[in-house]
């Protein structure tokens, strides 16, 4: 059975290492940008990755990842087709981070805890089944983690079940245990832990981390 087609909506550094481990756990790989020079050198590392417009990628896509900056996510959504996206699992990596600097190393959101960014992607793509996921970790870490710990843990949340099911099983595949948080209104919590992850590599240059939920 063919593993599903990944299109992904974004070609910053998180794309980009969601991009190469998709392709190395044997999914088809788009990715969509407005600028493709961009991503010349990341085509040459990863020949059999694709590169497009952001339509063309959300068409591609079985499963689509929105790997924008926080900022920058509605207007790519708005890039796309919404036939394009309804029905489809929508894997959303993104935070609501400002354009602004940390305050003593925490960072500043452009949403309240009464509203998530998620809450509102999912309303300017009602018909798309959105999932959190990669959001409170490094990229260095999203792909194939170890720690001595072990397994680290990916919280997750959104409003259809199966679609959480699909990512948890992706998840799996890249070395996390998926933690399933709720419905869509769990990103309130779930954004912020971004502001945690980043505090101890603002504070002391330390990025070497990520959450582990221990259960008795």
């Amino acid at each position: 059975m063919s593993k599903p087609k990944i299109g992904i909506l974004g070609s910053g550094m998180v794309g980009q290492v969601l991009a190469s481990g998709f392709l190395q756990h044997g999914h088809e790989v788009m990715i969509g940008t407005r600028t493709p020079a961009k991503l010349a050198e990341w085509q040459d590392k990863n020949p059999d990755g694709k590169v497009g417009d952001h339509r063309t990628t959300a068409a591609f896509g079985d499963i689509v990842v929105l790997a924008t900056k926080g900022t920058a996510a509605e207007t790519v959504l708005r890039l796309c087709e919404s036939k394009d996206l309804a029905g489809k699992v929508v894997i959303d990596t993104t935070n609501p981070i400002a354009d602004a600097p940390p305050e003593n190393g925490v960072l500043k959101y452009f949403t309240s805890l009464d509203e998530s960014l998620m809450e509102r992607l999912q309303r300017v793509a009602p018909a798309a089944r959105f999932v959190k996921a990669f959001n409170s970790v490094g990229n260095a870490f999203m792909v194939d983690p170890v720690f001595k710990e072990g397994r680290p843990t990916m919280f997750i949340c959104g409003a259809d079940t199966a679609a959480k099911r699909t990512v948890a099983g992706l998840l799996d595949a890249f070395g996390w245990d998926a933690e399933d948080m709720g419905g869509v209104e769990a990103a309130r919590a779930i954004e912020p832990l971004c502001m945690l992850w980043c505090l101890p590599g603002f504070l002391r240059n330390q990025w070497t981390h990520a959450f582990k939920l221990v259960k008795a």
